[in-house]
Order: C-alpha cells, then structure tokens, then sequence
C-alpha cells in the first residue's frame, strides 16, 4: 500500500470544503437548490446556528475521509499527474457518486435539477481533489 500524504489530504478537503461553501452560496446554486428541495429563505433561517456548526463539520470529517481514499488509491497506482487524479476521479465520480444520485431521482422523487446540482458539485470537487491529490 502506497504512502498516504496527509497533507496533501487536508488541502485537498480544505479546498474540496470551500467549492462546496461557493457552490452552494448564492453567487451560485443556493436559491436553485432550494427550489429543487422544496424548502425557502425562511426554512433555512429557522435551522438553529449550533446545529449547522456540527453539520458543517461532520461534513468536513465526510470530506476527509474521502480525500484520504482517494489518496491511497491515487498512490496505489502510482498516479502523479493532474489529468491523470483527475481521470480517476470522474471514473469513481460516474461510477459510484453520479449513479447513486440517480437513485435518488429514481426512489426518493429528487428532481432532475437536484441531480445536476448535486452531481454537478461532486464532480467538479472530485476532479479538484485528484488534481492535488495526484501532484503533491
């Protein structure tokens, strides 16, 4: 098993975390994810402050983990440039991430809007997240 590179790990979550922070803010996809989940403005703001504190960094653990399994395979095989942690990223991404969205679209009712904003954010920080984790 090849070496892990935390650092590499943690500027990969870091950086994977604040594309999530721009993607879902209103500069971007906020007020369309909403839509697409049926809640508003209103419902957002009744969520309490503290709560969104641990949401916020059990995601960032969830992101963590995810870079760390990515850079061991990255490093399993011997991956070491950008477009080619990218390549495996849209792989794992259309494989694993993308289709599990479907079935959310398919069982749960999410909307086809939902999907490319959700699978839209996941692939653009898993591409980022192989790109580092392959150079570093």
């Amino acid at each position: 098993m090849a070496d892990v590179n935390l650092v590499a790990v943690l500027i990969a979550a870091v950086v994977s975390f604040f594309i999530g922070m721009l993607w879902y803010s209103p500069l971007l996809f906020s007020k369309a994810w909403m839509k697409s989940m049926g809640i508003t403005e209103k419902d957002m703001k009744k969520k309490k402050p503290g709560n969104m504190v641990k949401v916020l960094g059990l995601m960032f653990v969830s992101t963590l983990i995810m870079a760390y399994v990515l850079e061991m395979l990255i490093g399993s095989l011997g991956i070491t440039t950008a477009i080619a942690g990218m390549q495996i990223a849209f792989w794992i991404w259309l494989g694993f991430m993308a289709t599990i969205n479907f079935g959310a679209v398919l069982f749960e009712s999410r909307s086809k809007e939902w999907f490319f904003i959700t699978a839209g954010y996941q692939l653009v920080y898993m591409l980022v997240m192989g790109a580092i984790l392959a150079v570093l």
